[in-house]
């Protein structure tokens, strides 16, 4: 299968270097100047990725990235010289799965790219292949539920993107047992980056802030300090 990634960059010279290191690892690539051209194409083509910059002419990334998400659940990559931790939780609070910074080296966007498309795709596939449809794990008020892809708190629909979704997941089939840091990346990711403990830190903030009643105070995702987390059994 070959994928389409869509690229909104309004710089030119970077957006034909997105495109050239991406074609050259065959993806097919459809190129977007503004948010607002970007909005239009992820609606009316089929797209299995979308590359996301934050400063854009007529419609900003964040608006980009909550439009695409009211749509679709495919993987988003923010790229973005806006290098603050806050603009990076906004950016993942409203539904991307990963945040690279400008200046950025090519491979290392090429690398992030394989591994969402292989985390939503090929392993996400051969995962449903393997366990029986329609199985549901539940921790105390939480039920998730593999079919539908989704979970819900105490009968009430909670909305998490795919990302939160692969972390409780693992953490759901397993409670009480703790996960690496490394563990975790594998699992949504399949790979480590450098830059990776931020990121995961912002998920599990997110997700606190979802199923928790405090999520200063935690009942369901705990940390367990220089190893990881866990779910605690309730």
């Amino acid at each position: 299968m070959k994928y389409k990634v869509l690229a909104v960059e309004d710089d030119k010279d970077i957006a034909e270097v997105i495109r050239l290191y991406l074609e050259n690892e065959g993806y097919e690539v459809i190129l977007a100047q503004d948010g607002l051209a970007g909005y239009e194409l992820a609606k009316s083509d089929e797209i299995n990725l979308a590359i996301v910059d934050i400063m854009l002419p007529k419609m900003n990334g964040y608006d980009l990235v909550k439009k695409i998400r009211e749509m679709s659940n495919i993987p988003i990559l923010i790229l973005s010289a806006r290098n603050l931790d806050s603009d990076k939780i906004l950016g993942l609070d409203l539904g991307a799965d990963d945040y690279l910074t400008k200046p950025f080296n090519p491979l290392e966007l090429v690398a992030r790219i394989k591994s969402n498309i292989r985390r939503y795709y090929s392993l996400g596939s051969k995962q449903e292949e393997a366990e029986p449809a329609g199985r549901t794990w539940q921790v105390g008020e939480l039920i998730l539920d593999e079919d539908s892809v989704t979970l819900t708190k105490a009968g009430q629909n909670v909305v998490i993107t795919p990302t939160e979704y692969k972390m409780l997941s693992l953490f759901m089939k397993s409670p009480g047992k703790v996960f690496t840091k490394q563990q975790i990346y594998q699992e949504v990711n399949g790979e480590c980056y450098v830059n990776d403990d931020n990121t995961l830190m912002v998920h599990i903030s997110n997700l606190r802030d979802k199923i928790e009643d405090n999520p200063r105070a935690p009942k369901y995702i705990k940390n367990i300090r220089g190893i990881g987390y866990k779910i605690e059994k309730i």
